[in-house]
């Protein structure tokens, strides 16, 4: 079953109204090969359903971050949203233009480590993100390009 199916089984499973704005609003941002800010995502759904407001919008994915369904980042000054990805998943924000990039979870394994062994906290890392600039903005071009992935899982 893909995420998007899942988090429609998980909305039923909860008990809540599996209402047509509902779907859409998942469908959007599970269509996405990145995260998308709230206008994106009213822009979508109303050219195929245009009595949908934004207030609207804003109340269906506060209920899908609080079910656990969509994850929300913060990038260059505004909320942008992804589906939830199951396991640990990282991402480096750009303050500049508010770019998400996937980090590779190797990269905090030594952080983590180190927090484990010198205060002897547990760090939950399960979603990490680190905010900065990115080599495009005039962030140091760094590799190895690894760190970077542009897919979503």
């Amino acid at each position: 079953m893909t995420r998007h199916g899942a988090a429609i089984e998980a909305l039923k499973r909860t008990g809540h109204r599996l209402t047509p704005q509902r779907v859409m609003v998942l469908s959007v941002i599970a269509e996405q090969p990145a995260h998308v800010g709230v206008e994106e995502i009213q822009s979508r759904v109303k050219a195929v359903y245009p009595y949908m407001d934004q207030a609207t919008v804003y109340r269906t994915i506060h209920l899908l971050k609080e079910l656990g369904l969509v994850t929300e980042i913060q990038a260059g000054g505004a909320s942008r949203y992804e589906l939830s990805a199951s396991g640990r998943h990282h991402h480096m924000v750009c303050r500049e233009c508010g770019g998400a990039f996937d980090l590779s979870p190797s990269y905090l394994e030594e952080f983590r480590a180190t927090l484990v062994r010198d205060f002897g906290f547990e760090p939950d890392l399960d979603h990490f993100a680190v905010a900065g600039r990115c080599a495009s903005c005039g962030g140091k071009r760094v590799s190895p390009a690894a760190a970077i992935s542009t897919e979503r899982k």
